[in-house]
């Protein structure tokens, strides 16, 4: 593990820790607000993992200082990130219990405060979405996956609601029409300031459920099945992020 890398792993639903890793916390106070962050110890100490609501999932999807979180990274000098989204699946390309690489998003958010350039003291950038999600780390999620037998979507495109209700039936069934192969309500916020941020980013969808309307219900996985996917997502991140970095296209 090369020691000059630092990475993170920003968790959401069902991901509230790096499994198997001693951690401490510490707070990290950026001009959009204070992050609690927890950073790894030992051989693991460029290591850096936040909860986006909280360990105690105190913080609506809609509510989530995204600025903060990604400005306190950005602080602490991480390079790569992989975000890990709970989601709700559109179509069957990932069914509940199953993994996806996101590889595009589509914005339904409103409301929100989705970029650190707002003109005057911050300036005016457009960032380039083309690509959101760093190709390298992507493929490099893909052989992981597939070097300890679970099977990966290795593309696919989240849409990002508001939350924190469900979606309706019919909202789905548009989304569907979109395009979109899953449903959830941080992505498109996170990704968006990672890249502005100009962070190495990869995202890797986790389905609890289908989304409404898919199915006669939601029928979400149980606590223990998300426990499983939690372990499972966690040695996908350890191998990814502290890796070598390859050919992409995140440097803005």
């Amino acid at each position: 593990m090369k020691e000059t890398v630092k990475a993170a792993i920003l968790g959401g639903t069902g991901v509230y820790s790096i499994e198997g890793i001693k951690t401490v916390k510490q707070t990290v106070d950026t001009d959009y607000g204070s992050v609690e962050v927890m950073q790894g110890t030992g051989k693991w100490n460029d290591l850096y993992f936040i909860s986006r609501h909280g360990t105690d999932h105190a913080v609506p999807p809609h509510m989530v200082n995204y600025r903060a979180n990604i400005a306190a990274l950005k602080k602490l000098e991480v390079e790569k990130v992989l975000a890990i989204y709970a989601v709700g699946s559109i179509t069957e390309l990932v069914p509940p219990g199953g993994f996806g690489l996101v590889s595009q998003f589509i914005d339904a958010t409103q409301g929100r405060i989705n970029t650190f350039y707002n003109g005057g003291d911050s300036g005016l950038k457009h960032t380039p979405m083309d690509e959101p999600y760093c190709r390298d780390m992507g493929n490099k999620i893909v052989s992981a996956a597939k070097k300890r037998g679970f099977p990966i979507a290795e593309s696919g495109t989240y849409i990002c609601t508001n939350g924190p209700r469900f979606e309706t039936p019919a909202e789905i069934k548009m989304y569907r029409i979109w395009g979109a192969d899953y449903v959830g309500m941080t992505g498109a916020t996170e990704t968006a300031l990672a890249r502005e941020a100009g962070l190495h980013i990869a995202a890797i969808s986790y389905s609890i459920n289908w989304a409404a309307g898919v199915e006669k219900d939601l029928a979400f996985l149980s606590d223990e099945e998300i426990r499983n996917t939690k372990n499972v997502l966690t040695d996908i991140a350890l191998d990814v992020l502290f890796d070598e970095p390859g050919r992409c296209r995140c440097t803005n």
